[in-house]
């Protein structure tokens, strides 16, 4: 089992910046990728960014490239998603999940992001 738990949204002005962090706990964090999705009131949830179990590898939704910066840390088992120049259009609930082989994704309750025009 893996328990995840989002932190960091809040309300910010267009143009401003957010770091949202994921502290996982229950299995060995370094062994497992994670990502980030969200999901904007009357949409799908849809990805955001992900990245590998050594970090050397990361993935980005076009809409955010060049904005959103995904890392972790594995000694506090914990991945952020560093936000700038946020938008409207990036109001949302983020959630963080864990990508462990062989297990259904687990996934976090969400942070909810309001980006003010």
């Amino acid at each position: 089992q893996v328990q995840l738990v989002e932190s960091g949204g809040g309300l910010v002005q267009a143009g401003g910046s957010l770091r949202l962090s994921c502290a996982a706990s229950g299995r060995t964090f370094s062994s497992y990728g994670m990502g980030w999705f969200r999901q904007a009131p009357g949409k799908e949830r849809e990805f955001v960014a992900a990245i590998s179990w050594s970090g050397g590898n990361r993935y980005y939704a076009d809409s955010v490239k060049g904005r959103f910066t995904i890392s972790r840390d594995n000694a506090k088992n914990t991945v952020y998603l560093q936000m700038n120049s946020l938008k409207p259009e990036d109001t949302a609930v983020y959630y963080c999940n864990a990508d462990v082989p062989g297990r259904p994704l687990y996934w976090g309750k969400g942070t909810l992001v309001t980006v003010s025009s």
